[in-house]
């Protein structure tokens, strides 16, 4: 089915290829191998992007994955752009809005190589999305995202069966944004225990007071809560005020009644 609506909905729209950023983690390894069987090895760019403090085992994952599937692979450093930006800024940069800009200079980098005729293909997954544990315009923006629909947990199921390398779905999920980060230090909690609360508030409509009832930690459920009601905005469109019939992403959203010439 995944590998369906990347060629459905490329074809819609005369995309051909696919280029996919490629950090050496379970979700882009899985994005990749689902590009792989939708536009055949050969149409598909794997992009690599360190930074100065990246792992080299990212680097020889990423490597070994982009191998496996037979797709080309170009490493692509980002850290003389990012540093020479901040080089003109006074005081300490924090890390979070460094590693903002990391993101989405490395976006960037995938988006001008996918021109004119490319998709650039997200790996952004469910509980990151519903989370808002992403960076706007950076890591969660895509052409279109074949695993934005499942779980953390789900997505590891998935690698497995794609024939991911098992030290890759294994090992601790980390955007390598400063040295030494990780995710779930940075979350205060693991994947699995956001991909239940998720699963049980958002796919089943549960109410908090019923997971806490179920036997869910209070002050996790509500933690959770607030974080996916605060980071809506990331998951949407830019809003537009409307001042016309007809305003784009919200009464006209797709030109359904328009016959193609």
């Amino acid at each position: 089915m995944l590998v369906a609506f990347l060629r459905d909905e490329t074809r819609k729209v005369g995309l051909r290829r696919a280029v996919v950023g490629l950090s050496g983690g379970v979700d882009s390894a899985a994005a990749l191998a689902l590009a792989a069987e939708a536009f055949g090895p050969t149409n598909v760019l794997a992009i690599h992007t360190p930074y100065r403090h990246s792992s080299r085992h990212s680097l020889d994952d990423a490597t070994l994955v982009a191998g496996q599937v037979g797709v080309e692979m170009r490493v692509l450093p980002i850290t003389t752009q990012v540093d020479a930006y901040f080089s003109g800024a006074t005081g300490e940069i924090p890390q979070v809005r460094r590693g903002n800009k990391m993101a989405r200079e490395r976006k960037s980098i995938e988006f001008d190589l996918a021109w004119p005729d490319g998709a650039v293909i997200g790996t952004s997954n469910k509980t990151e999305l519903l989370l808002g544990y992403g960076t706007w315009f950076g890591d969660m923006a895509s052409s279109l995202n074949p695993v934005g629909d499942l779980y953390k947990t789900q997505l590891r199921e998935l690698a497995v069966l794609l024939g991911v390398p098992d030290r890759i779905v294994k090992k601790a999920p980390t955007a390598e944004l400063w040295e030494g980060q990780t995710d779930e230090e940075e979350l205060g909690f693991t994947y699995a225990q956001a991909d239940l609360i998720l699963y049980f508030m958002v796919d089943r409509r549960l109410r908090p007071e019923d997971l806490v009832a179920a036997g869910f930690d209070r002050t996790l459920v509500m933690r959770i809560r607030e974080m996916v009601r605060k980071s809506h905005f990331k998951r949407v469109m830019p809003l537009i005020a409307k001042v016309s019939l007809r305003t784009v992403g919200l009464d006209f959203l797709y030109p359904r009644d328009w016959e193609a010439d």
